[in-house]
């Protein structure tokens, strides 16, 4: 069979290179995107193993195993700073703390009066009171009237409402403290680390 179609223009290659002229009894091999280092691809005038046949095959292109390896996991830390404390949300969050402390507080009043009366002892204490500051006039210092649950829980709702105020006051006042003692010194530092 005859090639009808001519002479045929040489080939183009990527760049406008023109492909090198093959040499008598050697194969072709096409150029190489990043150069070979010194040797020829070979450590030492040596070849690596497997690569043997496979021209144009580098060193640095085999991988090789890790040997010791770490098996156990890294935890990672981070270490941060406190620069600011913002004033509006520590009175929130503070408001908010105090206020179920006050509360805390009533119910224990409650509930530790609750228990005193039955055990006897305002009616023990108070009748020894009686006795002591009475006269033939008097009976004398009624302390079972004047401990009574509901003046107790007057009382204590009294401390909690200037608990939650003062409380909320001066955890204002020490985020402003805070933030002007981090200007500063540069705040508090913290290290976190991530739990595995």
């Amino acid at each position: 069979m005859t090639d009808t179609r001519g002479a045929q223009p040489p080939y183009e290659m990527y760049s406008g290179e023109q492909p090198a002229p093959q040499q008598g009894g050697q194969p072709y091999h096409p150029p190489q995107a990043y150069p070979s280092p010194q040797g020829g691809g070979t450590q030492g005038g040596q070849q690596q193993p497997g690569q043997a046949g496979q021209p144009g095959q580098t060193a640095a292109a085999v991988r090789h195993p890790r040997t010791g390896a770490r098996t156990t996991p890294r935890t990672r830390k981070a270490r941060l700073r406190v620069a600011k404390a913002d004033p509006w949300s520590v009175m929130k969050v503070s408001f908010l703390l105090s206020i179920a402390l006050g509360i805390c507080t009533v119910i224990a009043a409650a509930v530790l009066w609750m228990v005193m009366d039955a055990m006897g002892v305002f009616s023990t204490v108070g009748g020894t009171i009686s006795e002591a500051t009475g006269s033939n006039e008097s009976n004398g210092f009624d302390l079972q009237s004047f401990l009574s649950l509901p003046r107790v829980l007057i009382f204590t709702s009294v401390i909690a409402v200037i608990d939650v105020v003062l409380a909320t006051a001066l955890a204002t006042l020490g985020a402003f403290i805070y933030n002007l003692s981090a200007g500063f010194v540069g705040g508090v530092e913290l290290t976190l680390a991530e739990d595995e």
